[in-house]
């Protein structure tokens, strides 16, 4: 099983660039609540031990990177919310996630490494987007990390509001539970319209 490295970013280090952050999304797929980004720098000589894709780690595990990376790294979390996803669509309402996380770090990053096959448009910095880069990079890997803590923290609040969906275990994905509750219990604001599965039952004949 391939795991993350610091390959990538070594050879950035070796052309100059010194401050490279990881950026990576979480929350493309649920029907309900933001999408969340995050960008992390991590520290060269301090990188914490066991960093990898945040899916492929359990939740305790996650839990604790989560608070190393708090204490060791630089981290920027930042959300667009539900109405942005429905205003634009889900694809650039995650760039903005991202565009806003990176905005948030001070000073800003001399260069991006970004998980996926696009780069935002509005970030404005030497970037290279990176296809499975939180199995690639330590540094996309923990900003996968980051971001999947915070935007589970936010649906278990927002479950505790709208009880019924199983927010606090299914993070707004279309579980079985969650679809069954959207039928029975009708439609939130946390929703997002656009969302087919959510617009059907809005717009049913």
């Amino acid at each position: 099983m391939e795991t993350p490295n610091y390959d990538l970013e070594l050879a950035l280090r070796a052309r100059g660039y010194l401050r490279i952050a990881g950026v990576d999304e979480v929350g493309r797929g649920p029907l309900a609540g933001p999408v969340v980004a995050a960008a992390v720098v991590l520290n060269p000589d301090d990188i914490p031990e066991g960093l990898n894709d945040s899916k492929k780690l359990t939740p305790g595990r996650r839990d604790a990177l989560e608070r190393i990376l708090q204490d060791r790294a630089e981290v920027s979390v930042a959300q667009a919310s539900v109405a942005e996803i429905d205003r634009h669509n889900i694809l650039r309402a995650s760039h903005l996630a991202m565009e806003r996380a990176v905005a948030a770090l001070d000073p800003a990053p001399d260069f991006l490494l970004i998980d996926g096959n696009m780069i935002p448009r509005g970030l404005g910095l030497p970037s290279q987007a990176v296809v499975k880069g939180d199995s690639r990079s330590v540094s996309i890997a923990a900003a996968s990390i980051a971001a999947k803590i915070w935007r589970d923290r936010v649906m278990v609040d927002l479950a505790q509001q709208h009880p019924g969906y199983g927010w606090e275990t299914n993070a707004g994905y279309p579980s079985k539970q969650h679809r069954e509750a959207l039928q029975n219990l009708g439609v939130t604001p946390h929703h997002r319209r656009s969302f087919k599965p959510v617009h059907n039952i809005l717009y049913q004949e």
